[in-house]
């Protein structure tokens, strides 16, 4: 079998395995939960989540491992990316998405602030064991912090966590342990497969790892959360469509990103190429100011907005291929993009806060009427 088949087949496989392992993860580890009598809420904050994050830990953690320090941080840049524009942009187009929870509202600001602080601490050229230490603390905090005001409001947050089926429960300890240990065994072959499939497909195509992490690898690690809000947003439950992918983001930055820096200690820290610096990270941190449309309307994402989402990333995934497909055209694809479609999409945002903004206005003038 020719390479480039050998190594398309190892991505699909390795892809397979992780989707499967992290299910038969989730299952286990919610099913442990249930037997030891954690709530329901906070079962859905952390192993849920957890859990569909796993594929992009395992992941990165493999590629540090063999030394492909690039592909562990383009597979979280680019997993972010995909969340945002892909996740989010599909979930829309399906069902517009309007959120009332409190919790949702508070994590977007704190995901914005995250991504600002991880290309920060990537600028220097690495992410040092002490930044990797910093990101756990962070998730540890902000664990807590979910938790609690959780707790505080249940009402606020119940529908935006995943259901947890009670009766997982009473299938026992040792069926649970099973599944745990068949999920972190699918989980650990399959990232392996996966990797080595990508380093493979990226040394025939002669792109960097980079280039493979940001698109095929990152989309495949995001599938759970991709199925996950579709599926939501088709039930009508967007509070969970969203806050996926905002919990799906977090836990990139800080656990997956914090876990590979500290396995990279060794080497003095986990690399960073500048082309993700300069280029991906930064739009990174758009896709997560992207997000701010949910306060300017009220928690609304329309379709229109989604469908300009789904726009972005064909966009930029056609940025990552057409220097190796039609180099003599890249410059005139980035001339278009910075005058036209971003300005484009500026106006549309504009109008849309514009639009509502007036909206409440009328609101507020109606409402001093009803009383007098």
């Amino acid at each position: 079998m020719p390479d480039f088949l050998t190594s398309a087949l190892e991505v699909l496989i390795g892809i397979g395995l992780l989707f499967a392992g992290g299910e038969v993860f989730v299952q286990g580890s919610v099913t442990l939960s249930l037997i030891f009598g954690i709530p329901q809420l906070v079962i859905g904050l952390t192993v849920v989540s957890f859990g569909t994050s796993a594929p992009e830990l395992f992941v990165s953690i493999s590629s540090v491992l063999r030394g492909l320090d690039s592909l562990a941080v383009s597979n979280v840049v680019g997993s972010n990316i995909f969340n945002v524009m892909v996740v989010l942009g599909s979930s829309a187009v399906v069902m517009p998405l309007r959120v009332e929870s409190r919790l949702v509202r508070r994590d977007v600001p704190v995901m914005i602030a995250v991504s600002a602080a991880v290309w920060g601490m990537a600028s220097a050229g690495r992410v040092t064991w002490q930044s990797g230490v910093a990101l756990l603390l962070a998730l540890l905090i902000n664990s807590i912090w979910e938790i609690r005001t959780a707790r505080e409001e249940p009402a606020g947050v119940e529908g935006a966590e995943p259901d947890v089926n009670p009766d997982q429960g009473k299938r026992g300890i040792l069926k649970a342990v099973m599944s745990l240990l068949l999920g972190v065994l699918l989980l650990v072959v399959g990232s392996r497969v996966l990797v080595s499939g990508a380093s493979g497909t990226a040394a025939y195509l002669g792109v960097s790892e980079a280039v493979i992490g940001l698109t095929i690898v990152s989309a495949g690690t995001s599938m759970p959360e991709l199925i996950t809000s579709l599926v939501a947003a088709i039930k009508g439950r967007t509070d969970l469509a969203i806050g996926n992918v905002v919990g799906s983001n977090l836990l990139n930055q800080l656990l997956v990103l914090g876990a590979s820096a500290l396995a990279a200690a060794g080497a003095g820290g986990l690399q960073v190429s500048p082309l993700l610096i300069q280029r991906d990270m930064p739009v990174m941190v758009l896709t997560a100011l992207a997000c701010l449309p949910i306060f300017w309307t009220k928690g609304q994402i329309t379709r229109l907005e989604g469908g300009i989402l789904l726009a972005l990333y064909v966009f930029y995934v056609v940025d990552q291929v057409l220097p190796r497909t039609l180099p003599s055209w890249q410059d005139e694809f980035r001339l278009v993009m910075l005058c036209v479609v971003v300005p484009a999409v500026i106006v549309v945002i504009v109008v849309q806060a514009g639009l509502y903004w007036r909206e409440l206005q009328r609101k507020r003038l109606k409402e001093p009427n009803e009383f007098s």
